[in-house]
């Protein structure tokens, strides 16, 4: 299952949103690979919007909601890293409910 959930970007915080992809994407890449054995496929955007950025995240998992779930109470030493590098990006705390996942309103793809 596709899904999209948006993190807004902290102040003064971009470019450290950016150094995190790149360090899951080159030196903690093997830790990340691991860590994402339900996820299938990730892309992260950065949106300028008026009312500042935001980090845009598509992903495609069997369960997304178990992703989170399983990211919010582990203890394994990597995710409590990714769950911090996020906290500190976007202020969004991973440990506590999201409040429920995106509902998607529309698909399309070419046939």
């Amino acid at each position: 299952m596709e899904t999209g959930i948006v993190f807004p970007v902290l102040p003064g915080k971009r470019e450290a949103l950016i150094a995190f992809a790149q360090k899951l994407m080159g030196e903690r890449k093997a830790e990340y690979e691991q860590s994402q054995v339900s996820v299938h496929r990730e892309s992260w955007y950065i949106q300028p919007t008026p009312h500042g950025e935001l980090c845009i995240v598509h992903f495609e998992a069997v369960d997304p909601a178990a992703v989170f779930a399983g990211l919010a109470t582990s203890q394994e030493p990597f995710d409590i890293w990714f769950r911090e590098q996020v906290l500190d990006t976007t202020g969004v705390d991973l440990t506590q409910p999201p409040g429920g996942m995106p509902e998607q309103i529309f698909h399309w793809k070419r046939a």
